[in-house]
Formats: structure tokens, sequence, C-alpha cells
């Protein structure tokens, strides 16, 4: 590599946003911890990678030193599928999304991993980021060509699908980075990384549910996921004193009302554990999730502090906003916010069960 790269790299990592974020320990760290194999690039003036976690150098076989300052061309991988052959680093230059299955040679050893490529863009809309992530592939069958050829025709929808919920969240979870990312340098408290963890927490419950839910593998049970975040959450923030009301009922929904809804879920509580009980002794944190005449109703609540006069849920501009936002548009929710300092908040999400309900 040209004696110019350490410069070059440095003046990538000077880029604003997520490479600030890149440069925090604290938030490598975090990285560093995720179960999925990422990488990040920068994409002007000429496109470099900037970071890669410790799974993606495991899976990759390539050392951190290695890729940072190269770019994609330098990741090793060949098409698994001989008809399309192509290589790894050309696949992730030239496509988005689901990128296909690619044979890796690591230590003389093939392992076969799937990949996901994914563009990240800045308020203006203009591409500022690359994002990669590879996971290992469930091992294929060593039967025949012919037998493997009639598992995938079986499969092909469930695959379809699955390549469908990978994309969505990842494109959620690289939301989720880039705007906790903005707030690095201001921050030394790391509780917009403790925020973050908390719901790529709730997206791992998500997949966990998926994977539990039968063949179809098109719904999940909105009263069981809920419960799993609350106590996930409480495990993580509760103290002594506080009590968590639970009611939930058993129904189905789809993989985009999930989602956000358990998002929202987690952001309350959350807020609620932290903020609502300050130099109180105690307190009680409601969640219910209930179904009646065809109507489904989500509330989280909490009797502690209130919001201060003038504040308001979700702020413009938030991470919260866009949440609800996107529960507003998948289920054609409603929500309604009561709050007053002194008397606690609750938040109550409406919305049709059939609006709600899971495709077919």
């Amino acid at each position: 590599m040209p004696d110019e790269t350490p410069n070059e790299v440095q003046r990538l990592l000077d880029t604003p946003d997520l490479a600030d974020a890149l440069e925090s320990e604290q938030f490598k760290l975090f990285l560093d911890q995720l179960p999925v194999a990422i990488a990040v690039s920068v994409l002007n003036p000429t496109e470099r990678i900037i970071y890669a976690n410790n799974q993606f150098e495991r899976l990759s076989g390539q050392t951190n030193a290695a890729l940072v300052g190269a770019v994609w061309a330098a990741l090793p991988g060949e098409a698994s599928d001989p008809a399309h052959a192509r290589a790894l680093g050309r696949a992730v230059a030239e496509e988005r999304d689901y990128l296909g299955a690619f044979t890796i040679e690591r230590s003389g050893t093939p392992t076969t991993i799937d990949a996901w490529s994914n563009v990240i863009e800045g308020d203006d809309g203009a591409p500022m980021f690359r994002l990669v992530a590879i996971v290992e592939a469930a091992a294929r069958p060593a039967s025949g060509a012919e037998e493997f050829e009639a598992l995938i025709g079986e499969k092909d929808i469930q695959l379809r699908e699955l390549q469908h919920r990978v994309k969505n969240n990842l494109q959620m979870i690289t939301s989720l980075i880039r705007v906790e990312a903005r707030a690095v340098k201001g921050t030394s408290s790391g509780e917009g990384f403790e925020r973050l963890a908390g719901r790529v927490e709730a997206l791992g419950l998500l997949y966990r549910a998926l994977s539990e839910a039968g063949p179809d593998g098109n719904s999940v049970d909105l009263g069981v996921y809920l419960s799993e975040i609350a106590t996930a959450v409480m495990r993580a923030y509760a103290v002594e004193g506080l009590r968590l009301d639970l009611k939930v009922d058993t129904w189905p929904v789809s993989i985009d009302v999930a989602m956000p809804t358990g998002l929202v879920v987690n952001e309350l509580m959350t807020n609620a554990l932290k903020h609502a009980f300050k130099g109180r002794s105690g307190g009680v944190i409601t969640l219910h999730s209930t179904t009646l005449d065809g109507g489904c109703r989500v509330i989280v609540a909490d009797d502690g502090v209130g919001l201060p006069e003038g504040a308001i849920w979700p702020k413009p501009g938030k991470l919260s906003t866009l949440i609800v936002r996107s529960l507003q548009q998948n289920a054609k929710a409603r929500t309604v916010i009561q709050s007053a300092p002194g008397k606690g908040m609750r938040v109550a999400i409406l919305f049709n069960c059939e609006d709600a309900a899971p495709e077919g």
C-alpha cells in the first residue's frame, strides 16, 4: 500500500457523523460485541474501508490492518453459485441489499457466507457511507445437485421472506447507528450507546420470535414479544421499589408492525426507568397490550414525575419520531399521549387488528 495511506485513512476518519463515531473507543467496543459481522466504508471522494468489527475479521479471514484503507475489491470470496460467478468485492460495489451466498477460504477451509450491502445517506439524501454485513450460512446439502435444487425450490418463498426481513432490519439498525453517532462528540455519559444497545436487543428478540414462529415465518405474537422486551428493559434498568404492571393478550401481527411497536415500548420504558422516578423510592410502570372488538391497544404508562412543562414526546427530529411514524404508516396507528408535571405519563397506541394482521 502507498506510503500516503496513513494520511488518507486519517482524512477519511475525519469525515463527520458516522466517522466521528468510529473514532470513539466506546462505540467500536459496542460494534465489536455485535453478533453480526459489519464493515463500513466512506464513499467520497473515493471509497475506502474505514472500519471492520471483530466478527468481520473472523468471517472474512482478513485483519483490520489489511482492511482499513483498502477498497472492497480486497475482500476475499467468490459466488457460491458457479452459474453467477463474481467476486464478493465486486458485488458489494455494484449492488445493494442482499448480495447472495459467497465462499471464502479461511486457513484452507472453505466457508459459505451470506452478504448484504446498504448505502447510508446523509440528511440531504447524498450517499455518505456503505455498510456491509456478512453472516455464516447454514451448511448446504452435499448429496448432489439435483437434491440441492429440489431443496431450493421448496424453500424459495421462505428464503425470499428471510432476505426481505433481514434487509428491512439491517436498514433499521443502520438508521439507529447513524442517528446515535451524531451525538458522540457531545456526550461522555454513554447513555446514547446504552439506548442503542437496548434497541438492538429489541430487534434481537424479534429475530428470536421469528425463528419460533413456525413454518410460515410471517407473524409475531405481539403480546409475547412485548413481554420479553419489558423483561429485558426491567432487568437492565430497574431499581428496588419499581414494579411492572404487565397485561398482554396473545395475538399475531405482521413483522412490520411488531418491529416499530417493540422499539416504541423499549423507548418509553427506558425513558421511564431512567428519568420518571428520580428522587422517589418507588413507582409503577404499566405495559398493557390488549384486543377488544377488533381493536388493538398498547399502553405504556408510569406514575412518575411526568414531562416538564412545555415538553413533548416524541421530540421532532429524534429517532423516536421516526419509529412512531413507521408504526403509523405500517398499521394506520394513532397515538394518544397524556402527561403533566408530577402526574406521570401515558402513551396509548391504537390500531385495528386487521391493519396489523400478517399478510395472507
